[in-house]
């Protein structure tokens, strides 16, 4: 399963992701749409890196993950702030909150992990009910052309006691990317190698506005990357915003 070894070392192959300036579109997002949220869902979210910068800005948050490794280190990460997130195992298409919020984020590509359309369709509408009038749904995906242009590389991460290989592979006929991951580990003198398979879907623009559309959403707006500007023909990641009506 995705993430039972990967959690382990993910913040210390992704120490580059850059949480502070999405934070920062994301403020530019609901600066447009009038949003000053105080509670917030950080849907996928991984080791909660978002989580806590939104805690730290003092709303109540959520995270949401399907992954019990990630979550308890998100955990241990927010043991020491004031104002902690709390966390629940949750599927996106089996969201369900104890109270409704006013922001809902699903950052680095958490949407594209959601391989069935179908149950995607189900995730938004779960996010629509878990949202209040008014509220505000902001994601973002790896883009068609992304995963496209992946097939066949070869990736590297690594750091003095951690080396991930990835090699990508896009199906057209399924549109599925599927990332076969070598994870090897320094323990002492020798090393202990993992194997896991990611797979995310190529989602098009026109598509998952048109299901956000039925789900209850309006005000749609789509962005390149952290720009408040429409996605180019080639843009790697796509930022789509919008509001419960």
């Amino acid at each position: 399963m995705a993430y039972e070894t990967l959690a382990a070392v993910y913040d210390r192959l992704t120490n580059d992701v850059p949480y502070e300036a999405v934070l920062n579109f994301y403020h530019q997002i609901m600066e447009r749409y009038g949003l000053e949220p105080a509670s917030a869902v950080d849907l996928a979210c991984g080791t909660g890196s978002m989580a806590l910068l939104l805690a730290k800005e003092g709303m109540y948050v959520l995270g949401v993950d399907r992954s019990e490794e990630m979550l308890t280190l998100a955990a241990e990460k927010a043991m020491e702030l004031d104002n902690p997130p709390y966390f629940i195992r949750q599927r996106m298409e089996k969201l369900r909150l104890p109270a409704p919020v006013d922001l809902v984020v699903c950052c680095l590509d958490g949407v594209n992990y959601v391989t069935d359309p179908a149950a995607l369709r189900e995730s938004f509408s779960r996010v629509r009910d878990a949202l209040r009038p008014g509220g505000l749904f902001i994601f973002d995906i790896n883009s068609e052309a992304k995963l496209r242009g992946l097939d066949g590389q070869i990736l590297l991460d690594e750091d003095d006691a951690v080396f991930c290989l990835w090699r990508a592979e896009f199906d057209e006929e399924t549109r599925i990317c599927t990332y076969g991951m070598d994870i090897f580990q320094k323990q002492g003198k020798l090393w202990s190698r993992s194997r896991e398979e990611h797979l995310e879907y190529a989602y098009r623009t026109e598509e998952l506005t048109q299901w956000l559309t039925e789900a209850g959403f309006s005000k749609l707006n789509v962005y390149g990357d952290r720009r408040l500007e429409a996605p180019t023909p080639d843009e790697q990641r796509i930022f789509i915003a919008a509001q419960k009506k």
